[in-house]
């Protein structure tokens, strides 16, 4: 595994952005994408949207690891959103660049104009990105009110929300965090957010904030109702019993007038800083990463004799079975210190019954499923294919459901020690789509994620539904899932890609479903660490 050097965080601002909406200007949000070989570009983050706004300067930091010996290419993309949906691909391109993660650190500030391809400037737009290195991980928990705004609005009340800005060494201030806009209120209450102590001030406690609350015009000329400045140290005093008040103070109001005396009062309800832990932390503290392994043996997948069988073993020993187990198991591996994986496979007769089985053990020993290492898995695979029979139908929900069990009786040990990850390869024929969605909304609950590779030519869609990338998903009776826990990768994309691409995209989002589902529970790495300068 090569070893992150450490994790940066990307501030992006964007100016004079082309008008892409009729009658009002562009909402502009920018992605982050990081290339993953054979021309491949993977989402690591994405900023919020700003809604009529062509000189945008993003709250929302893009953090992304660096690592000094590998050239991190990188692609921002700016986007006009007019929709809820997460695909960008039904949304207006503003413009982008392509630069590596290495010019962006070693500039204190990198500005580039945005192109629409390459040698096509986007009009005059331009996008300046600022990288801080990540050496804190405690994080800011804030609660606020405020009442008595000014009435900003002619017909109604205000519409408030906050701005908080730290003071840079240059002495000019940075954006950290926006709140929420609270519609047609003087005594609003804003929603507990969290910043990290890094964004929020350079984990110097005593470093200039200075916070401003405005009225929200829905065409972006925000009328400001007043602002004050305090420190993290001052912040801290707020307690439950004892909020800290503030007056809000608009400071052209009070030049004016003599008898001004504010513009409202913030009440700073809570400020609580506490540890947030990285997949890093839980692995290093002794978390166990479980490997499992579903094959998909039904009739859709061809007769294993034939060439043209999604399960044909060509002379030079490979399909795509084999291959999506190798990619994704040689990274899984290191994680896991007995190298024993349990195999299974779905859908097909076995002998001597001739029973179709959605859970069979690979090695035939059902009391004893594991096999030994990511070669095990292979030899086990070749010496079940042709003791066999093809046959349906494909049903996921049995082998998501044995994974789960395990995953729950560790769950009731109350400790970060084991996680659990599915691989299902399949051919995407799924039959028991029901069973499948109340078995992963079960599971979400539970320390484990579920990757699924594709494999053939056939169509994706249920697969594309259980990756909850386009909205949450919901069992049939409307509960949704506690966490997104399912990646979906079709193995089409990565033929002609080196063996590394498939496994990147596929093991992306474990880390971060590892680190959500522990920190919903509240569990710390098994053996915490020390104060961490990474």
């Amino acid at each position: 595994m090569a070893g992150c050097v450490t994790r940066v965080e990307l501030s992006v601002s964007c100016r004079s952005l082309l008008d892409r909406d009729l009658g009002s200007r562009s909402d502009p949000l920018c992605v982050l994408l990081q290339a993953v070989g054979a021309g491949q570009w993977a989402e690591v983050d994405r900023t919020e949207r700003i809604k009529n706004c062509q000189n945008p300067e993003f709250c929302k930091k893009l953090v992304v690891d660096y690592y000094f010996e590998k050239v991190q290419k990188l692609k921002f993309g700016v986007y006009d959103i007019d929709n809820k949906s997460f695909d960008l691909n039904d949304d207006d391109y503003l413009g982008g660049i392509e630069c590596t993660l290495g010019q962006v650190v070693s500039s204190s500030v990198f500005t580039r104009p945005l192109e629409l391809k390459q040698g096509k400037p986007a009009g005059k737009g331009t996008i300046t990105i600022s990288a801080e290195e990540i050496k804190d991980t405690r994080v800011v928990y804030l609660e606020i009110e405020a009442r008595n705004l000014d009435k900003k609005d002619f017909l109604g009340k205000s519409d408030p929300f906050l701005e908080f800005h730290k003071q840079s060494d240059a002495g000019t201030w940075q954006l950290v965090y926006r709140s929420e806009v609270i519609k047609n209120n003087l005594n609003p209450s804003w929603k507990k957010f969290s910043v990290p102590l890094q964004t929020f001030c350079g984990g110097d406690f005593n470093k200039p904030i200075k916070v401003q609350c405005a009225d929200h015009d829905s065409n972006g000329s925000h009328d400001l109702i007043g602002t004050f400045e305090t420190n993290l140290t001052e912040l801290q005093k707020a307690g439950d019993s004892s909020p800290m008040e503030f007056e809000c103070i608009h400071p052209e109001k009070k030049q004016k007038k003599k008898s001004y005396k504010n513009s409202g009062i913030i009440r700073i309800k809570s400020c609580k800083i506490e540890t947030e832990y990285s997949f890093l932390d839980y692995v290093m503290g002794g978390c166990q990463i479980n490997f499992t392994v579903g094959v998909d043996f039904t009739g859709s997948n061809g007769d294993p004799r034939s060439p043209d069988s999604l399960h044909y073993i060509s002379p030079d020993g490979k399909n795509e079975y084999l291959i999506a187990i190798w990619s994704v198991g040689s990274v899984v591996q290191d994680y896991d210190t007995d190298k024993l994986f349990p195999a299974f496979g779905f859908g097909a007769q076995i002998p001597p019954s001739w029973q179709v089985s959605h859970e069979f053990a690979l090695n035939f020993n059902p009391s004893n499923p594991y096999c030994q290492g990511i070669q095990g898995i292979v030899d086990a695979y070749r010496q079940i294919l042709p003791q066999i029979r093809l046959y349906g139908p494909t049903n996921f929900s049995p082998i998501i459901n044995h994974v789960a069990r395990f995953a729950a009786h560790s769950a009731q040990q109350g400790t970060a020690s084991q996680y659990f990850v599915l691989l299902i390869i399949t051919d995407g024929e799924i039959t028991d789509l029901d069973q499948t969605r109340q078995a992963i909304v079960n599971a979400s609950k539970l320390p484990m994620s579920i990757i699924i590779v594709g494999v053939g030519e056939a169509d994706f869609q249920a697969m594309e539904f259980l990756d909850g990338d386009n909205g949450v998903l919901k069992s049939l009776t409307g509960e949704p899932a506690a966490r997104d826990i399912v990646q979906f990768v079709p193995f089409r994309q990565f033929k002609n890609a080196p063996r590394e691409a498939l496994s990147q995209m596929v093991l992306a989002e474990v880390p971060k479903q590892l680190v959500s589902y522990y920190k919903w529970q509240g569990w710390p790495p098994v053996k915490a660490p020390g104060v961490k300068t990474v």
